[in-house]
Formats: C-alpha cells, sequence, structure tokens
C-alpha cells in the first residue's frame, strides 16, 4: 500500500511513522508512507496556502489552488481514495479501517486553521474521516491514528497472521481480559480456567468475558451483534447479577 499524506506540519509525521509497528511496516514493504508540505504547492513565493472567508469571520480558511495541485501531482493521473481529516466527517470504525485497508492507495488531507475552501470537500475528497466529536487543532492526529490502525491490517505486518481479529470491535465485540506470567503477584490470582488446559473451557470463558465486558462498558455494540441462543442466556445471566 501507498499513503500520502498533505500537512503543513511534515514534520508531526516523523516520530510515529519512524516507530513500532509503522517502522516495521515500512520496513518489510508492506507499506511505503510519504509526507508532503501543503506549502510546496502554494504556487506563490510567500507560500500562502490560507486566505481570510467570503463573508467575514474568524479564522483562515485553507484555498482550493495548493490541494489541488499537490493532490494532482501525487496522483499522476490515478484515482485513489481521497480522505479528508474533518470534525463533520463520518465516524471512524473498525469496519471502515478494514475497508480502506483493501485499498492500494491512500491520499489523506489534513488542514489547520478554520476549514477549507468547500470546493476542496465537493469536488476532490472521495472519503471526510472523524476521530470523535471534537476538535483537533488540525487533522495530523486524526490521520495518524486512521494510518496505524489501516496499516496493522495489512498482510504480514503483525507478527501472527490473525493477530488483529481478536482486537476489540474487529469481532464486533471488546476483547476479552489478558493475563500473564506470574500466575499469582501480590495475591492477585490468574483465572484458574487459563491454567486449566482445557482450550475449550479457556474459549468458553473468553467469550463470556468479551460479552461481559461489551455490555458493561459499550452495551450499544449489543443492539445490532448477531447473538445467539447461548449468548442471549449468558447476557440475561449477566443482567439478573446487576
Amino acid at each position: 500500500m501507498h499513503i500520502h499524506v498533505l500537512s503543513l506540519f511534515p514534520d508531526m509525521f516523523s516520530g510515529v511513522f519512524g516507530a513500532s509497528i509503522l517502522k516495521k511496516a515500512q520496513e518489510k514493504g508492506a507499506v511505503k508512507l510519504e509526507v508532503s508540505d501543503i506549502r510546496a504547492f502554494s504556487g506563490n513565493k510567500h507560500n500562502q496556502v490560507d486566505d481570510y472567508p467570503y463573508g467575514g469571520g474568524a479564522g483562515m480558511v485553507l484555498k482550493p489552488e495548493p490541494m489541488f495541485s499537490a493532490v494532482e501531482a501525487i496522483t499522476a493521473g490515478k484515482k485513489p481514495r481521497i480522505i479528508l481529516m474533518c470534525p463533520q466527517g463520518e465516524r471512524f470504525t473498525q469496519k471502515k479501517a478494514e475497508e480502506l485497508a483493501q485499498e492500494s492507495e491512500l491520499v489523506f488531507l489534513c488542514g489547520h486553521y478554520e476549514g477549507y475552501d468547500e470546493r476542496i470537500r465537493q469536488h476532490l475528497v472521495t472519503d471526510e474521516i472523524s476521530i470523535g466529536d471534537f476538535v483537533l487543532t488540525g487533522g495530523e492526529l486524526g490521520a495518524m491514528t486512521v494510518i496505524d490502525s489501516v496499516v496493522r491490517l495489512l498482510p504480514g505486518v503483525l507478527g501472527q497472521a490473525d493477530s488483529h481479529i481478536q482486537d476489540s470491535f474487529s469481532t464486533g465485540l471488546l476483547e476479552h481480559p489478558h493475563y500473564t506470567r506470574p500466575a499469582e503477584f501480590r495475591g492477585m490470582q490468574v483465572p484458574e480456567v487459563l491454567l486449566s488446559g482445557n482450550h475449550a473451557k479457556i474459549e468458553q470463558w473468553r467469550e463470556e468475558q468479551s460479552l461481559k465486558r461489551t455490555f458493561e462498558r459499550r452495551p450499544d455494540l449489543l443492539e445490532h451483534y448477531p447473538l445467539t441462543d447461548k449468548q442471549k442466556l449468558y447476557l440475561e445471566k449477566i443482567k439478573k447479577q446487576q
């Protein structure tokens, strides 16, 4: 996969792209990450990429010319997904990450100031994504979040091929608790079932814990989850214990 980011502050990405899974993914050749400065496409000697909004108002608005020029130069006639990081966009989910992971090329637009010229949104962008109902200084942190969640899904990136499958939200439920050695720490014990070696019971415990945690922390996820009869009975048991 090839991911290109357009930003007014490209140096923000060096630490994130140069460490952990994103670094390893590049070393393995699973992804190519590039960041370009929007100002390089300003087309004027002052590198100005913003201007006052028509009609008045506070703040500055990103001009259309630099964004269109940058995307056209980067894509060179290709038609990849052009993603605008924007608080007005679609709420980002694991399902969206899985969808984007199927693409061969992605372009992320990160803005600052008051917003974008609407023509960028209407005629350049294919996807608008928000990572939550809050406002950040710019789109960079949101883009980093989306890119990280997408890249870790690419083949060969994680150590085990199915490492991401049991992640929270990948199955539609929150993930079950995890434990490791020692079996006892300061009087706190690892659940006995995990030490039993009985894989069927362990899987049952994990499924039940996943359901319990989802019910307690994110009951909204259960509204559209295809519960089995067995899972429904377990949830009824949990509700009676509340």
